[in-house]
């Protein structure tokens, strides 16, 4: 039943609201004791025959009583009760579980036989704790067909199956299916044969999931209808849906939601205020969110690490550098240690702002308190260093970082090529290229080849930047807005404006739509080579499309009147284009 029929919210700050559930944290962290100065499976034994020098005659594989069982007793249906639950209980609780046609093989077994006809069926404990068990081996599939098993023994699903299972799929990413079972217990129609009907739990485990999958309207549907079968909503499924509404940036529906939530008198949790911290420092309200982990220590909610790296990051990403070095501090005295997620958090923010002195001393200090530096680590001192210009100090990081056996992903090469490029170190970038070509850890991608491809088109070495953009189908990569606007601007530089144009229409023909940047740098070719009619049939082009012109767009059509007044009538002939007929007006 719905409370937001109770007294009306008030309006203000998220504090004046307010008059454990935790969310772990969790660290990617390798060690590098260089830097800082198993449990292992039991193999199977093989039951493939073997021989010997001295006996040529293979050996007779040895079953085990359950692979006798399974293959004889329940074959011919010749077992006893008491047999049968002791072989099913210890199938599930052996680690892994064994096949789904194992299980099949016992089902059979006992459908043969006349022990069903005799009353004996497994419960439905015996059948949840089975699915569980599949569920978190990740065998949904498997998970599913038990469910159908179970139905076909007459063993009705409880809530606590069907919430298991929905579980499963929602972690697998199999939402639809979910949604499909969740349907089946509200209202008969899933296909599913359950007749237990959703409670809160089934409800919030389906409703985090739409948040996180970005489904939105359908999580605020099952929010609605939860409060129509009189299911009241507890504190989880409160957070997840505000989590997910703050998240797609519908500020006002997530605020007036938690209104809702401390009017009906939920109190929020741990997972609550992470939140709303998360959310008010993507906004940029830092204050705020300060104002919140304040509040929330007097409630006697104890902040977690994963509260501490949401408030370091929305002070790093407004520029409160010395704020975010403050409560990294005080971390540790509030009953949390600082992980590689708090280091790399830091690190990342002194390098946005040009401190890269700062962001090593962090760097060093991280290694000295024995928390090992992950990629993110050096992908952002990497950045930070090549903004600088220090490329030979970028390079020597990067040896370091495969010294100490962390691997460079695809954002590494990244950063390499593109900062390499833009210093004019093509050569090493051109190597970094062919070991990534016969590299197995690491693939090739679209911003890869485009950080290559730009690095020549600006050392006018367009005709390798063109042999690069052709062999990019042979990757089966498919060349983006980005790699087209590159290639285009390169050959307008070198005067190919014939084979300029011809690209453009090419990638119009393969689906690729121009952006504005395209048709500036198209524009902006044509222009300077006086080809004045081929500028007013791309601005023509542009307005088509509804693409506003830009500044650049605006000077482009200033050099165009520059050069031949007669032009200015075709502006009129661009009604969308009012912006820009308004600043070149003050050309005249």
């Amino acid at each position: 039943m719905s409370c937001s029929s109770r007294s009306a919210a008030s309006k203000g700050k998220l504090s004046s609201l307010f008059s454990n559930t935790e969310r772990p944290t969790s660290s990617n962290s390798t060690k590098l004791s260089s830097l800082s100065t198993n449990q292992v499976a039991a193999k199977p034994t093989s039951s493939t025959p073997t021989t010997s020098a001295k006996d040529p005659i293979p050996s007779v594989p040895i079953q085990t009583p359950l692979e006798s069982f399974l293959q004889t007793n329940c074959k011919s249906g010749d077992f006893t009760l008491n047999e049968a639950v002791h072989y099913f209980d210890h199938m599930i609780h052996m680690q892994p579980l064994p096949r789904m046609a194992s299980f099949n093989r016992l089902l059979g077994g006992l459908a043969k036989s006349n022990i069903i006809r005799r009353g004996y069926r497994p419960s439905a404990v015996t059948f949840t704790c089975l699915i569980k068990g599949l569920c978190v081996e990740d065998r949904i599939d498997e998970a599913l067909m038990l469910l159908e098993k179970m139905v076909k023994f007459q063993c009705q699903p409880t809530v606590m199956t069907c919430g298991t299972l929905i579980s499963g799929l929602c972690r697998a990413g199999k939402t639809s299916v979910a949604l499909r079972l969740h349907e089946d217990m509200a209202k008969g129609n899933g296909g599913f044969g359950v007749y237990c009907k959703p409670n809160v739990v089934t409800y919030g485990i389906i409703i985090d999931r739409l948040c996180k999958d970005g489904r939105i309207d359908e999580a605020k549907e099952l929010f609605v209808e939860m409060k129509d079968r009189e299911i009241l909503p507890d504190v989880i499924v409160y957070s997840a849906l505000i989590h997910g509404l703050y998240y797609n940036k519908k500020w006002e529906a997530g605020k007036a939601l938690l209104h809702e939530m401390v009017h009906c008198g939920i109190k929020p949790n741990l997972v609550t205020f992470n939140v709303l911290i998360a959310a008010l420092c993507r906004r940029g309200n830092v204050n705020d969110s300060r104002d919140l982990l304040k509040l929330m220590i007097q409630r006697g909610i104890s902040p977690d690490l994963f509260t501490y790296n949401t408030l370091i990051d929305g002070f790093c990403l407004a520029g409160y550098l010395n704020e975010a070095r403050e409560l990294f501090h005080a971390i540790s005295s509030r009953g949390c240690q600082p992980d590689a997620v708090s280091y790399n958090v830091l690190i990342s923010g002194y390098c946005k702002y040009w401190k890269i002195h700062e962001a090593v001393n962090i760097y060093e200090e991280m290694i000295c308190k024995g928390v090992s530096p992950t990629v993110v680590t050096y992908n952002a001192l990497l950045t930070g260093l090549f903004k600088l210009g220090r490329v030979q100090d970028a390079q020597k990081l990067f040896s370091e970082m495969q010294s100490q056996n962390v691997l460079p992903n695809s954002s590494t090469y990244k950063i390499l090529l593109d900062r390499l490029c833009k210093n004019d170190c093509i050569p090493e970038a051109t190597d970094i290229f062919h070991t990534l070509e016969n590299s197995r850890s690491c693939k090739l991608s679209v911003e890869i080849f485009n950080s290559l491809i730009n690095g020549y088109c600006k050392a006018r070495k367009l005709e390798t930047a063109w042999d690069l953009f052709h062999k990019m189908s042979g990757k089966g990569l498919v060349p983006n807005v980005i790699t087209y606007s590159m290639m285009i601007h390169g050959l307008c530089i070198e005067g190919q404006l014939e084979k300029a144009n011809s690209l453009f229409l090419e990638m119009e023909g393969k689906g690729c739509a121009p952006n504005l940047v395209t048709f500036n740098t198209l524009m902006r070719g044509f222009c300077q080579n006086d080809d004045l009619e081929k500028v007013v049939e791309l601005l023509h082009k542009m307005s088509e499309r509804n693409l506003s012109p830009d500044i650049s767009t605006t000077s482009i059509v200033i050099d165009l009147l520059s050069k031949d007044e007669s032009y200015r009538k075709c502006l009129d002939w661009l009604p969308k284009f009012s912006q820009l007929k308004d600043e070149v007006q003050k050309f005249k």
